[in-house]
């Protein structure tokens, strides 16, 4: 179509040149004869030859010369009556005129288009006026076909231009569409246009956020999945950089790295991230494709099994510790030390029997029971005693509907666990939890202490990937204050009062809880 329309533009221009040169070419041969016309009859040589006795004698070489010289094809000096005195072929000398001259014989030049003896020409007849007297004519002309001669070379010129232009246009339009269908991979309007729908449809279809980033970092593609995961709302973010979006600043570093990130979990206010990126590049880095996953939710199922998993191993762990400890009973009893069998199986019952007593007068919620309960025996197989301290007390019920006993799980289980860790080969390794609800303010409080080496100063130990056990951790705590966050309320670490880690988190609860 391109090149139809170069064709067309230049074929027009073509046919108005050629009309427009038509109409110069004469245009101009009447102006030149019209001038030859004009000088020889206001010439005084022919004024004299004509009060002469043979004007033919003196003007007839004279008009030759005028021709020769001016470039006309012919000049026709005559009489009033018509009679020709002068003429191209001098056989012609003494015949009529050919044309008219009734404008002339009242004293007006005026132009024609006539069929003479040399065939049609473009002609000026003029008077020769003596003393306000019309004394004679004259005729000067150029040939229609020497006018055709002069377009011809004229339309030439024109060809060429135009085949150079429609060589060019083609030679563009080439240029153009094969860069096009380089930069399009060669697809046509339709194909891109199919596609663009596609591509629309299947952005706002998929879950997961996909963020496409310029050369400079900036936004320029989101859809509605990167909105809601990355909590973007409504405004338009495209044009913007990544820094101004306000992400955390590891997810912001993660998004502005040059090279790939694969998988990477990182925390926003509200959810677990799983982030890849790939950098674009075709000649030099052009830009990078983010994609994100919400893992919030399987991270939640995660823990909520690596706790059960830690039941399971409690239990059979505890399975494991009753064996022996009835072996023991039995083999007592077998050697006749009835006595020392009763006061070893009541010792042991005593003991197992005072931990739940306390983990379970102290905390009411049977699911924070369990778990505490749970992590008293695991961390019992590490060494590790686990305390309940006095003053904890949280009320069946005392959890309002707006704050799940998953997420107390995921932060009191971290916690713990966390604490465990730390003591871990502690000669006299203690961790301490207390779970209380306050009044006023309305609020859960949990502690955890340990007497463990402590938090480093300076440490920001809520940061994903902040960890003291090595690569590849420090998701718990992070995970701990996001929970918290939340809920709307706060965590915070510090120096526990046996020189220890004490971790504290406050959670508000709804008006009228029960204490």
């Amino acid at each position: 179509m391109q090149a139809v329309l170069i064709a067309v533009v230049v074929a027009g221009c073509a046919v108005f040149g050629y009309a427009t040169a038509r109409s110069q070419a004469e245009e101009s041969a009447r102006l030149q004869a019209q001038a030859v016309a004009r000088a020889v009859a206001d010439a005084p040589s022919v004024h004299a030859a004509v009060r002469g006795p043979d004007p033919s004698a003196a003007l007839q070489p004279y008009a030759e010369r005028v021709r020769a010289d001016s470039g006309v094809d012919f000049v026709t000096i005559m009489d009033p009556a018509g009679v020709r005195w002068t003429h191209r072929d001098p056989r012609r000398i003494g015949e009529r005129f050919l044309g008219n001259t009734a404008a002339a014989l009242h004293g007006r030049t005026f132009s024609e288009t006539y069929t003479g003896t040399l065939g049609p020409s473009i002609r000026v007849v003029t008077p020769i006026q003596d003393g306000g007297r019309i004394t004679g004519l004259v005729a000067a002309g150029i040939t229609v076909e020497a006018v055709g001669d002069r377009l011809a070379r004229q339309l030439a010129v024109l060809a060429w231009v135009a085949a150079g232009a429609l060589a060019l246009g083609a030679l563009g339009t080439y240029v153009v569409n094969a860069r096009l269908r380089r930069h399009t991979h060669g697809m046509n309007a339709a194909e891109l246009s199919r596609m663009y729908d596609y591509h629309e449809a299947t952005l706002h279809a998929v879950r997961e956020g996909l963020l496409m980033l310029d050369g400079q970092r900036r936004v320029s593609l989101v859809n509605d999945g990167a909105r809601d995961l990355l909590g973007l709302g409504p405004a338009d973010v495209r044009g913007r950089n990544v820094a101004e979006l306000g992400l955390p600043a590891p997810l912001t570093g993660a998004l502005l790295a040059a090279e790939p990130r694969v998988d990477e979990v990182h925390l926003t206010g509200e959810r677990v991230l799983v982030v890849n990126t790939s950098p674009v590049t075709s000649g030099g880095r052009r830009g990078t494709v983010v994609t994100l996953r919400d893992h919030t939710e399987l991270q939640a199922l995660a823990g909520e099994l690596d706790h059960e998993r830690g039941f399971t191993q409690a239990l059979r762990s505890q399975a494991h510790e009753a064996a022996n400890r009835l072996h023991t009973a039995v083999s007592l009893i077998e050697l006749g030390r009835t006595r020392e069998a009763v006061d070893f199986a009541t010792a042991e019952l005593e003991l197992a029997q005072s931990l739940t007593d306390q983990v379970v007068t102290a905390v009411n919620e049977p699911v924070l029971a369990a778990l505490l309960l749970g992590k008293a025996a695991q961390a019992h197989e590490r060494g590790v005693e686990l305390v309940v301290a006095t003053g904890t007390g949280v009320a069946a019920g005392a959890l309002p509907a707006s704050l799940p006993v998953r997420d107390l799980v995921t932060v009191l289980g971290n916690l713990v666990d966390n604490a465990v860790d730390a003591v871990t080969g502690t000669p006299g390794a203690r961790v301490t939890v207390t779970a209380r609800t306050l009044h006023d303010p309305a609020e859960l409080r949990l502690t955890v202490a340990d007497n463990g080496p402590g938090v480093p100063d300076g440490a920001e130990v809520f940061q994903a990937g902040w960890s003291g056990k090595g690569p590849g951790r420090g998701l718990g705590l992070a995970l701990v204050r996001q929970t918290v966050r939340r809920h709307g309320g706060s965590v915070a670490a510090g120096r526990a009062a046996h020189g220890g880690a004490e971790f504290t988190v406050r959670l508000p609860l709804r008006e009228g809880a029960p204490a």
